[in-house]
């Protein structure tokens, strides 16, 4: 595990400072004089291992895919801003929880304090599609918003690039809307499939959320970013609705 979360863990149940989900900075003033609010969410990223997470994360932080990740080992993040109105700034926490850590004991601590996740699994492994209730499941024990109901899940099919997927959309409709999910998308990272479309869809979920169901009080809900942490901005002033591919998401 990183230095980086390493000091994130040693400090997270100390300093009150790390406990807040939403934290609003100095106010700045955008050009019309007004006050832009800035906002900080924490998201999980979960799912069977190689199922692309990693890939998913680098591709929407940095806009870059590579063939190359190692396996994660515990948990990473990464966090990308988004200007989301001439009003709203927005940064999205997301934690890379790794494959394997289902089965083990930290990821209480990983998930303490989000408020989303996404479940991801790949097209091409079955397997991967029927743990997902596992994991949600699992994330529902263990989170819950200030009204003790779940937090707001995604689906994301991933590698729907690749000639050995499977899309079965009505199929998918139905599982979204009987466990609970806040909707679906089909993705790939590889080929920057649906990875900026999904995280719009909810980030916007996630600022109504946020209007009245953030954990528990936002002075005590923060966490402070490392320096040396990557940080990448983009404007979200486009739609942030699901992609109208009823193959492609579901709400």
């Amino acid at each position: 595990m990183s230095k980086i979360m390493d000091d994130v863990l040693e400090d997270g149940d100390n300093d009150k400072s790390q406990q807040q989900n939403s934290i609003s900075k100095e106010p700045t003033l955008n050009n019309n004089g007004q006050p832009i609010q800035q906002h900080l969410y924490k998201i999980l990223v979960i799912g069977d291992y190689a199922v692309g997470k990693t890939s998913i994360i680098k591709r929407y932080c940095t806009g870059v895919f590579s063939p190359n990740y190692k396996l994660t080992i515990g948990v990473d993040f990464a966090v990308k801003e988004l200007v989301w109105d001439e009003k709203t700034v927005v940064s999205l926490q997301l934690w890379d929880i790794a494959g394997h850590e289902r089965f083990g004991t930290m990821t209480r601590v990983y998930y303490k304090y989000a408020i989303a996740a996404i479940i991801v699994f790949d097209l091409c492994r079955p397997a991967t599609f029927e743990a997902v209730t596992k994991w949600r499941d699992d994330l529902n024990s263990k989170v819950v918003l200030g009204n003790q109901e779940p937090i707001p899940v995604l689906l994301l099919a991933n590698k729907c690039d690749l000639k050995s997927s499977v899309i079965d959309a009505e199929m998918l409709d139905n599982f979204v809307r009987e466990n609970n999910f806040i909707g679906w998308f089909a993705t790939s990272a590889h080929s920057n499939i649906n990875i900026d479309e999904s995280m719009r869809f909810l980030t916007s979920k996630v600022l109504e959320v946020a209007k009245t169901n953030h954990p528990p009080k936002p002075e005590e809900n923060s966490f402070q970013l490392q320096s040396d942490q990557s940080t990448t901005t983009s404007n979200s002033k486009q739609n942030d609705k699901p992609s109208s591919n009823s193959t492609t998401c579901c709400t």
